[in-house]
């Protein structure tokens, strides 16, 4: 049985979440520069065997595609064809951002943590994740 990941894919750097070998919890593992997202991944799968991959998917209030939502589709295409064997699910991300902010402000983190977007990016893939753990 293998880890899922989830994505929170950026044009500068994209959030990157595992979860335990049970499915249960989601952690945040790094963030990376997107351009390096392929060699990142490929390294992670076969470090870790990977089941699934999750992508979030950003849609605005209106439930329209944002700015970048045609880049998620892309990566998409890109990681199926590139990780056959391994499923992967677009998974709605509305609020992540938001929710990392906040969730790293009632933990306690320094202003300088909130404003590292890095930070941020790898906090809001581990809520996509943790959403698509259940």
């Amino acid at each position: 049985m293998g880890k899922i990941i989830a994505i929170d894919f950026g044009l500068k750097r994209t959030g990157i979440a595992i979860s335990d070998a049970s499915k249960m919890f989601a952690f945040g593992l790094e963030t990376v520069a997107s351009e390096k997202l392929m060699t990142f991944l490929k390294e992670l799968n076969q470090k870790e065997k990977l089941e699934a991959i999750v992508l979030g998917l950003p849609k605005t209030l209106r439930n329209e595609d944002a700015h970048i939502t045609q880049n998620v589709h892309l990566l998409k295409d890109a990681l199926t064809k590139e990780f056959p064997l391994l499923k992967i699910d677009l998974l709605d991300e509305r609020f992540p951002s938001k929710m990392a902010s906040q969730s790293m402000h009632f933990s306690g983190a320094t202003k300088k943590q909130k404003k590292e977007k890095g930070l941020v990016d790898k906090v809001s893939a581990t809520i996509i994740l943790q959403d698509y753990l259940g």
